[in-house]
């Protein structure tokens, strides 16, 4: 299906950064996507128009009261050069999941999709072909009607920009130190941990910070009610190898968020022959497991790192070291597969990628 996008181009082009030194999330392209919703017309006026700042009423309900959501994927070159997207049509579907639990009007996915194609087809000259990197890009939504008062709001604003990103692993993959976390929560069932909601990142800030000072990279969280369950590291999903199966928390309690690239790579290794077991376990059954020798590997996924292996686990004042604090076998052979296909390097037996033109 065509829409009918309006594009305005900048007259003012930036220059591009160098993309062997810059920072994450702080070189944004030329221009972004807008849309708007209100009751009389629905989602209308989709543009892409110059990168520029937002104009924002103080009483605008978003900034008091966090009614919005986001999202994060890639666009990629391949061999020959062309972009490629890898399953947008599944980041849609997760913001109408997000929408719906933020009182949110949805969008379809067709249309979502089609306003990421639009956006990163004028800006396509800033997606970097350098080993490693890609363009990101972060659709969000939030509420834009100017009031004070705890009720959803009835006009929003669908925003997307992009961002050319190096290579996540800049001196190569390397294992992570991972602190398992008993104290603060990061989801709760019934909560919104299943949904990317503005609202649930901020919260962690002060245990991550906490944790980088005795030296670790990240957490990992537990369950809410009894601290006791393997959820999600830091703001990825968390993969363990234990014997010859894969573990990894169970979607079914509405606290994991049903991580993109966590679905591709069950789906790999699945077809790899696999056992793939999606439930609830404890730490404590993990820290059984390492100390039978059972615990070969353990990984994150998210779209930021692809796969991020595990090489330490600290809990209750144990050092788990993890394949000898090195690059798991499965790790880096599902990172190759994954980012492989994400670039063009593998062939795509899944029919994920999304080709720019098509």
């Amino acid at each position: 299906m065509k829409y009918d996008f309006s594009i305005t181009r900048t007259t003012t082009p930036k220059q591009k950064p160098d993309i062997s030194t810059v920072t994450f999330g702080t070189s944004f392209t030329d221009h972004m996507f807008l849309m708007n919703y209100d009751p009389e017309h629905g989602w209308h006026d989709g543009r892409v128009v110059p990168y520029a700042p937002l104009s924002l009423d103080p009483a605008t309900v978003f900034l008091h009261y966090a009614q919005g959501i986001f999202e994060g994927m890639k666009a990629y070159r391949d061999p020959q050069g062309k972009v490629q997207l890898f399953r947008p049509d599944m980041n849609a579907k997760r913001t109408q999941s997000s929408s719906k639990r933020m009182c949110i009007p949805t969008i379809d996915v067709d249309m979502y999709v089609e306003a990421v194609k639009t956006l990163v087809r004028v800006d396509q000259d800033w997606v970097p072909s350098a080993p490693g990197s890609s363009l990101y890009i972060r659709p969000f939504i939030f509420a834009s009607e100017c009031f004070v008062g705890v009720r959803p709001s009835n006009e929003f604003i669908f925003c997307i920009i992009c961002c050319p990103v190096g290579s996540y692993y800049k001196g190569g993959m390397k294992p992570t130190k991972i602190y398992v976390e008993e104290e603060y929560t990061r989801a709760v069932k019934g909560g919104t941990g299943s949904s990317k909601v503005c609202g649930n990142y901020a919260p962690g800030l002060l245990r991550e910070r906490e944790i980088h000072e005795l030296g670790y990279d990240q957490i990992l969280w537990l369950d809410g009610a009894e601290h006791k369950y393997v959820e999600e590291i830091g703001t990825s999903n968390a993969v363990f190898k234990v014997g010859d199966e894969i573990w990894t928390a169970t979607l079914e309690t509405g606290t994991i968020l049903p991580g993109i690239t966590r679905d591709s790579a069950l789906q790999v290794l699945r077809s790899w022959g696999y056992k793939v077991c999606e439930k609830r376990f404890t730490i404590e059954e993990i820290y059984e497991a390492y100390k039978a020798g059972q615990l070969k590997e353990v990984f994150a996924t998210g779209t930021a790192a692809v796969i991020s292996p595990v090489g330490e686990l600290f809990w209750h004042g144990h050092h788990m070291i993890i394949n000898n604090g090195e690059i798991g076998e499965t790790a880096q052979k599902l990172y190759d597969e994954l980012y492989g296909i994400q670039t063009g390097r593998v062939e795509d037996k899944f029919g994920w990628i999304v080709k720019l033109d098509d």
